[in-house]
């Protein structure tokens, strides 16, 4: 087994290897004065079972991903695998409007081009990505980290609250596991990053809450549902999201709202710039090590789903 590295998140994927067991592999992934892309991999890889980590969170990012895959591939790896924590372009999954692409499909296309033969990944946007993809996809949830850390909060009354309609399944399965009760806030959407509440169903009342998605980008549905959750008399709201994308007016908005706590995942290295905030960061490195260790020794990888 082999573990590489982007450039992306270097520390989860030595966290990675280290949950492994394993050592990151050698290999030069800088650029060409143009800007283009350089990759060598600076260690035998002819017959190696080899995991790229590496998060799309930018196209640079990608395609160091295509790039380091084609170098693997053309070095005769037996098998490539792509550890993506944050698949990007997972909300472009579907025509919404007119003449308008499908680049999560694309995208998909583009990584087996290269080389990728599987795919490992956390918390799509969409479930059904898994099915633009014709090698095998492991799409893992960050549930049980996220659930493990909010049952030692020892919270007491709770309601699970969803920022939106496309959150009521990932928000009934959190409320199950705690015991606790769920709310919904319908959201009307104004554009790229502008949103509106129209009504909250359900009773939020003087109770610990907590809400669920599985992305806060500029932070706008979050920080709505923050506000709507205080004015319906929560005592304390503690948003939970996997992947922290937190670009455009994040920042402002979130510095705004005077968080409680933000909990969010690793998936994506936290920008400097928020370090001010209270924001916890849970670690994912053991629940993909686990994975890696089983796609590699043709373990099943199911039980992980939960």
């Amino acid at each position: 087994m082999r573990i590489f590295s982007g450039n992306a998140n270097r520390p989860l994927a030595q966290a990675i290897a280290d949950a492994v067991g394993s050592r990151l592999g050698e290999m030069t992934c800088d650029r060409f004065p143009d800007g283009e892309i350089k990759v060598q991999i600076q260690e035998d890889v002819r017959g190696a079972d080899v995991f790229v980590v590496q998060p799309t969170t930018t196209n640079d990012f990608l395609m160091e991903l295509l790039i380091i895959a084609d170098a693997l591939r053309r070095a005769s790896a037996k098998r490539i695998t792509a550890v993506v924590p944050y698949f990007g372009y997972a909300r472009q999954d579907r025509k919404h409007d007119g003449r308008v692409p499908i680049t999560a499909k694309l995208v998909a296309n583009i990584m087996t081009t290269s080389g990728i033969q599987r795919l490992l990944t956390l918390d799509l946007h969409a479930q059904q990505i898994q099915g633009f993809f014709d090698v095998p996809v492991d799409h893992l949830t960050a549930l049980p980290v996220q659930l493990g850390y909010l049952s030692s909060l020892g919270l007491g009354d709770t309601v699970v609250v969803s920022p939106d309609t496309g959150s009521i399944k990932l928000a009934d399965r959190v409320a199950k596991a705690l015991g606790a009760k769920l709310a919904i806030i319908d959201k009307r959407r104004l554009g790229d990053s502008r949103t509106e509440v129209a009504n909250v169903i359900g009773d939020i009342g003087d109770r610990n809450v907590i809400i669920i998605d599985d992305m806060i980008t500029t932070a706008g549905s979050m920080t709505n549902a923050i506000k709507t959750a205080r004015t319906h008399g929560a005592k304390r709201v503690i948003p939970v999201t996997t992947h922290a994308v937190l670009c455009g007016d994040a920042y402002e908005r979130l510095s705004e709202v005077q968080l409680d706590e933000l909990v969010i995942t690793d998936s994506i290295p936290l920008k400097r710039r928020f370090a001010d905030l209270p924001i916890k960061v849970l670690c994912v490195a053991p629940l993909l090590g686990e994975a890696i260790k089983r796609i590699h020794t043709n373990q099943s990888v199911s039980s992980l789903f939960v």
